[in-house]
């Protein structure tokens, strides 16, 4: 027979309801005004604060962050010690990318030599790849110098090499993008996301342009800016719906137009407009079957990771379970996913929230998917304050001691007081 688990609730299970505790009475609020502004009940919040109820989702994340009057890294209290070697070696190619944002820009760059395009575009993809592993410590080990490199071209080469350059340097800052934020530097991936957009504007592609846009709001998403990404996704959408074309040889703009459509349902659903959300999702979901399973610069676009965002936005919405009939998870063939761990776990991750969200008996299965989310890209997991916050609504609601959950805690590095 497994123990009885104690009822005192460890004080690091508690992390963003404490944090809410602090900048609220940092500021001055009493409960009842930062309540009424996060549209939720006194009783609730307090509930938050003393750890016996979760902040569920990033829309009420958003809502209390916005009402305190802090950012969310605030509350969430990232970046995150790293729980292993891999971690620390990610969380060590920051700085650099920081410095290749801040030091240099389209026009004034260091006067050195630079390899040619063609080894900086490889690097390109390679650094893309492992990041589509999630493999952060490889994917940006050189990336910070190859963003200044290719920033060299774009101001100093002829027009030929320009163009190579600005392509490739909205690829780089997609991927400088995705592990800035992934590990607990938003800031910094908002940075990467405004050069790329940049570059995207000046090169004139209209696909590319779409695509700087789409990773742009998601890292606005991140930090809470929820009105500036609503309007830099339907700017997308207006200009994408021009070059739509999903029977195209290499329907990247389709590709991105959908992406586009998830990125406005998620953002939709964040804001509470569940209507808006359902439409982008039906939209995104037609889409995908006119283009298939695709893959265009690793962004996974089909109907496969359509029913993955399905989860996602369902979760966001209080729907899980509604969600998990619409999706039926048994049915899903991850093999589309193309032995990407970043989606893989992504699904995993969604459908442990979907399952919680449910409860009693699914509890167990919720478990056994974050679990396999966290074996599957355990750097993106353990520096995601929702999977950890997951976690500890999890072990709260265990009624025994588990040895999966105590084995998730310590690969996460969140261990018992």
């Amino acid at each position: 027979m497994s123990p009885r688990r104690s009822t005192r609730l460890p004080e690091i299970d508690n992390e963003l309801g404490r944090r809410v505790r602090v900048f609220r009475k940092r500021r001055g609020l009493s409960l009842e005004v930062v309540a009424g502004l996060a549209g939720i009940t006194k009783q609730y919040l307090s509930l938050i604060e003393r750890g016996e109820r979760r902040i569920s989702d990033r829309r009420m994340l958003s809502d209390i962050c916005d009402a305190i009057g802090c950012s969310i890294v605030d509350v969430t209290g990232e970046p995150y010690l790293p729980a292993d070697r891999d971690a620390a070696g990610a969380l060590a190619t920051i700085p650099p990318i920081q410095l290749a944002l801040l030091d240099c820009d389209l026009e004034d760059v260091p006067d050195h030599p630079v390899p040619p395009i063609q080894q900086l575009e490889q690097a390109v993809r390679e650094a893309h790849l492992h990041c589509d592993h999630t493999r952060y410590e490889i994917s940006g080990r050189v990336l910070g110098q190859v963003l200044v490199d290719l920033q060299v071209i774009v101001a100093t080469g002829d027009e030929q090499q320009q163009r190579r350059a600005l392509t490739a340097l909205v690829e780089a800052c997609k991927i400088a993008c995705a592990i800035s934020k992934n590990m607990g530097h938003p800031q910094i991936g908002v940075a990467a996301a405004t050069r790329g957009l940049e570059a995207a504007r000046r090169l004139g592609d209209p696909a590319l342009l779409g695509y700087a846009r789409w990773y742009y709001s998601l890292v606005l998403l991140r930090i809470g800016a929820r009105r500036r990404a609503t309007s830099i996704l339907s700017t997308a959408l207006n200009d994408l719906a021009a070059v739509d074309d999903p029977s195209a040889p290499r329907p990247l703009a389709s590709e991105v137009y959908g992406m586009v459509q998830l990125t406005s349902a998620l953002g939709a659903a964040r804001s509470g407009h569940t209507d808006q959300a359902r439409s982008h999702l039906a939209e995104a979901r037609a889409l995908a079957e006119r283009t298939g399973e695709r893959n265009n610069l690793f962004m996974h676009f089909g109907p496969t990771n359509v029913r993955a965002w399905t989860l996602s936005i369902g979760a966001e919405l209080g729907e899980g379970g509604a969600a998990l009939e619409q999706v039926q998870p048994d049915s899903v063939d991850l093999s589309a996913f193309a032995g990407s761990p970043n989606r893989v776990a992504g699904w995993h991750y969604e459908l442990a929230r979907a399952l919680a969200q449910e409860g009693g008996s699914r509890d167990f299965e919720a478990v056994r998917h974050l679990d396999i989310a966290e074996r599957t890209a355990p750097q993106w997991m353990h520096h995601e304050p929702m999977a950890r916050e997951l976690l500890f609504q999890l072990n709260g609601r265990a009624r025994t001691t588990q040895w999966e959950l105590s084995s998730l805690r310590n690969r996460f590095g969140v261990h018992s007081n």
